[in-house]
């Protein structure tokens, strides 16, 4: 997308008169996710982020299609990351609301909808790449391209902290955890650290211990917990913390970091990386971003949601910017103009810079936004963004090794199609183990 954002628009037309909603009936979003449960931190937030977008949007007079406006409404059903309960949360807004476009976390959830929402035309977001096959053109992943962008972590480790040679890596055995394996394993041996331990757990576990006492009896160097939970995060660092480990911690995600930084100190919490910025950092206000004052959004969102800012609080509203330019340039919701309009927008504005569609390689449709990401450290108890790390780049010189490493784990798309064919309904149960 070129010029401003609609989030940057409506933040700064407050002056502006309110403009006139011309008709009665609303342009209806799903929002499906896990409104609460221990994968809450990558659900709730999100939609609070959305409700933020909603308003701004219709505050400044709702979306325009073809020269009339119309009210915009988030319709959300809390999935609680449950398949059958995604099934039947798919089906009320569906059929209760007609929605536009429905916005997923993914992963285990979408395995049993992917047949009836193609079926339907229903276009649908995940924030998991990995769930992109041929025989779902209606999905995208046009927002987060998990777990791809963990190499840039690992990139910069290589480069800044050549010092650490030996990892422990840890991850649930679920469509959240096995992709973001294989793409750790990737990143590690393409910088030539030696893993000396992994451990996979069930994703319902909850104690630290038979976790993490085996990496930490490896003695690594760095403790990596991959794509783990929040609450397995938070309690897998206060474990290490408490055997006195004083290595590196890599995580994808460290939701709620300030909590960890008041339990454990921020000395022991110093240099932790993850990928995903608080939007008060300085390096955003240089970046061009679909947030062109990123900083606008998260004082309203901690605001109105305080101490609840997560690493999808601004993803999926990110969604919502590109599909709305896409339904102004088609000048229709129909879901397959829209789709075509979001390819033909050129070089999209992605959330942290230019980025392409791309895909096909490894996903079998090029279907995912692929650009920079940031790296992110803890810096004196605050996140504080290092670099934006080029994945195109990397793809470029490792994409053969990750390809290796997804297809170890079963996690290439023709693999997990053939899986999901050999499960009852369609839905992919991975065991623990």
């Amino acid at each position: 997308m070129s010029g401003s954002s609609f989030a940057q628009r409506l933040a700064v037309s407050s002056t502006l008169p309110r403009q006139t909603v011309g008709m009665r009936d609303s342009v209806n979003i799903g929002f499906l996710g896990p409104l609460s449960g221990p994968v809450e931190s990558w659900g709730l937030p999100g939609l609070n982020g959305c409700r933020i977008w909603e308003d701004w949007l219709n505050d400044a007079g709702g979306l325009l299609l073809r020269g009339r406006r119309y009210p915009l409404r988030i319709h959300a059903y809390d999935c609680g990351y449950d398949p059958d309960r995604a099934m039947e949360g798919a089906r009320q807004l569906l059929q209760r609301h007609d929605v536009k476009l429905l916005m997923m976390l993914g992963g285990d959830t979408l395995s049993p909808l992917k047949d009836f929402l193609t079926r339907n035309r229903v276009l649908t977001s995940t924030l998991l790449p990995s769930d992109l096959s041929p025989d779902t053109p209606f999905l995208i992943a046009p927002s987060e391209l998990h777990p791809i962008y963990n190499v840039t972590a690992v990139d910069w480790l290589a480069r800044n902290r050549p010092d650490l040679r030996r990892v422990a890596l840890c991850s649930q055995t679920d469509a959240l955890g096995l992709p973001s394996l294989a793409a750790y394993r990737a990143a590690f041996r393409a910088a030539g650290i030696e893993i000396v331990e992994e451990v996979r757990y069930a994703p319902e576990a909850t104690d630290p211990v038979p976790i993490v006492g085996p990496m930490l009896a490896a003695e690594p160097d760095m403790l990596c917990w991959c794509t783990s939970y929040t609450p397995m995060v938070h309690a897998m660092t206060e474990y290490a913390h408490a055997q006195g480990f004083r290595g590196q911690i890599l995580s994808c995600t460290l939701d709620n970091y300030p909590a960890l930084v008041g339990r454990l100190g921020a000395r022991f919490m110093e240099g932790v990386l993850f990928q995903f910025p608080d939007f008060d950092d300085p390096l955003l206000r240089e970046k061009a971003f679909f947030f062109n004052r990123p900083q606008v959004f998260f004082e309203e969102y901690n605001r109105r949601f305080p101490a609840s800012w997560s690493a999808v609080s601004w993803e999926y509203v990110a969604i919502l910017e590109i599909w709305h330019a896409a339904v102004e340039k088609a000048g229709t919701l129909a879901p397959v103009s829209v789709l075509a309009a979001m390819k033909q927008l050129g070089q999209v504005t992605h959330a942290f810079g230019p980025a392409q569609w791309w895909g096909e390689e490894m996903f079998g449709i090029s279907n995912a936004l692929v650009g920079d990401w940031p790296v992110v450290a803890i810096r004196d108890g605050k996140a504080r963004i290092l670099e934006f790390g080029s994945i195109p780049d990397w793809l470029a010189r490792h994409g053969t090794l990750l390809k290796r490493e997804m297809a170890a784990l079963g996690q290439l798309w023709e693999q997990r199609v053939a899986e999901d064919a050999r499960q009852p309904g369609g839905a992919r149960r991975i065991p623990a183990g």
